[in-house]
């Protein structure tokens, strides 16, 4: 069985994924353009849009999010749900499809957090769940089916740097869930005093 994986290049979950295709024996790409002729492409972390007229030249093209989809389609879904003070993080694997986070769902497995992971440990522990559903379907495969997406749907919106800025007037435990989804190096919390920028990093003692 031929089986790919396709990762955005300069990704947090880059070599997460390199690794886990040399141990499926699979072949590894940064682009969907190349890939052809697979029985299972996993898309994992990938951030262009594939057009539908691609899907078609792999039999199953799967995709991961972290939600319980219809809800929480769209960007950074356990983040935005972190923020909501969820600590259960459902996981579908589905079918890419023409609409956003449309596709007929596979499988649906919940991750349970602490609620005091930090960034590292939280992309860590998404990394290796997605990878262990990866695992669970080829286990079934093919010996499962799919179903429709049914329910209200809803979409979180793209997160961005200045996501990050604290509320001074508002206390830590307040912003605690702000703090852990905060990268120290990529896009670290901060906040503004008397029209002053500063930076505010956060590591477990």
């Amino acid at each position: 069985m031929k089986i790919a994986l396709v990762t955005s290049p300069n990704q947090w979950f880059y070599k997460e994924a390199l690794e886990f295709a040399k141990k499926l024996g699979a072949d590894f790409f940064d682009s969907y353009e190349k890939v052809r002729g697979y029985e299972l492409v996993f898309i994992l972390s990938y951030h262009r849009i594939i057009p539908p007229n691609l899907l078609t030249h792999n039999k199953h093209n799967l995709v991961i999010h972290a939600s319980k989809l219809p809800q929480g389609k769209g960007w950074s879904p356990m983040f935005h749900q972190i923020l909501e003070g969820k600590n259960t993080i459902e996981f579908s694997l589905f079918e890419a499809s023409a609409g956003v986070d449309s596709g007929d769902i596979y499988l649906q497995k919940t991750l349970k957090l602490r609620g005091d992971e930090l960034y590292e440990e939280l992309r860590n522990k998404q990394a290796f769940f997605s990878l262990e559903l990866c695992e669970d379907f080829l286990k079934l495969y093919p010996n499962l089916k799919s179903k429709k997406q049914s329910g209200v749907e809803s979409f979180y919106p793209k997160r961005s740097p200045k996501d990050s800025e604290l509320n001074i007037d508002k206390s830590l435990k307040e912003q605690f869930n702000l703090l852990r989804i905060c990268s120290n190096e990529e896009f670290p919390a901060f906040f503004y005093y008397e029209g002053k920028k500063f930076v505010l990093k956060i590591y477990e003692g």
